[in-house]
């Protein structure tokens, strides 16, 4: 099976500089892949002869007048930016010319855009934004919604668990992941009204559902699975990226504040080398947009190539293990009405 990705070149804090490199990578790396490469055809071109790779056979180009800012409101990328390289990309899904798309634009017009060209899921009501984050057991812990839905009921919280689910399955083989809801405790008591009917429509559900969950047990590893409202999770996930970003500035001050702790950071490289690759947010780049009738991954606005071909991974595995089927089959086991 040949797996085909449109990328949204222009997007992004840096666009061609790190898209196309990264396409290139990935293309090496992946024989049974085929890439669209989406913006302006010249600057794209260009990108390709530069890098000596301008008659690529499993690259195409398809040409887009616009682009869509980082700073642009939502509804200028949904009316005023019509052939939008981030919009053309998307219709490459919706038109069945790719399997997947990939963008680092803008986070609301790419939610906004790939809402109003690929409709939604039958049975599914929001889009969630999934991510995968590091934990202690040395695998990933997949938390949703990460900001895309601020005030949820409880049956949208259902959904998210179905959907989350099914990208844990279609990403990493688990058939039956754990399921836990972010709480302020482990006891059924604990919580607002909504996360309590949300529990108990989850318990009901035919899902795995381990319970109420902390928010220390999103790096534990103690499920596969954390649901929880975008606003919820959008401030875990900051909070989360802030203090990794604090530590990793201490641990640098500490071993270049005098000639011994520069010494002693020599000694210490392998081990500092380890603990960098094991945190290092590039492996984890790329959030899905569960819920479309197609698969749209987010790369973070400021990747570096590294890190945009990570999420040029996420989407060929979640479309060659059949993301979306695995979604709209697993809607109908669960008892609750959706």
């Amino acid at each position: 099976m040949t797996v085909r990705i449109a990328i949204d070149c222009m997007g992004g804090d840096h666009g061609l500089p790190v898209t196309v490199p990264a396409a290139l990578s990935f293309l090496d790396r992946t024989p049974d892949v085929e890439l669209v490469l989406v913006g302006r055809r010249d600057d794209v071109v260009s990108c390709l002869h530069q890098a000596g790779r301008a008659a690529e056979p499993r690259i195409s180009v398809r040409h887009a007048s616009e682009v869509v800012a980082m700073d642009d409101p939502v509804a200028q990328a949904l009316r005023g930016k019509r052939d939008s390289s981030m919009r053309a990309a998307i219709e490459q899904v919706r038109d069945g010319r790719a399997d997947a798309c990939v963008s680092a634009g803008n986070t609301g017009a790419l939610m906004a855009v790939s809402r109003f060209v690929l409709k939604m899921v039958d049975g599914i009501d929001r889009p969630a934004i999934a991510a995968q984050l590091p934990n202690q057991k040395g695998g990933q812990t997949t938390m949703l919604d990460l900001g895309a839905n601020v005030d949820c009921e409880a049956a949208h919280l259902l959904q998210f668990a179905v959907m989350g689910s099914a990208l844990v399955a279609a990403l990493e083989g688990r058939e039956r992941p754990s399921v836990g809801l972010l709480n302020v405790g482990e006891e059924a008591i604990k919580g607002n009204e909504v996360v309590k009917q949300a529990a108990e429509l989850l318990r009901t559900s035919g899902l795995n559902f381990h319970g109420n969950v902390e928010g220390d047990d999103i790096y534990r590893g103690t499920v596969d699975v954390i649901v929880c409202d975008g606003f919820v999770g959008n401030v875990a996930l900051k909070t989360s990226e802030g203090l990794a970003q604090m530590l990793a500035g201490f641990i640098r001050e500490e071993f270049t504040s005098g000639l011994l702790a520069k010494a002693t950071a020599l000694v210490a490289s392998p081990v500092l080398r380890r603990f960098k690759h094991r945190v290092d947010h590039r492996r984890y780049n790329g959030a899905s947009l569960v819920g479309l009738r197609g698969i749209v991954i987010k790369s973070h606005g400021a990747s570096d190539a590294y890190g945009f071909e990570q999420a040029l991974r996420r989407g060929y595995d979640a479309a060659r293990n059949g993301l979306l089927r695995r979604i709209t089959d697993a809607i109908p086991r669960v008892h609750q009405p959706l």
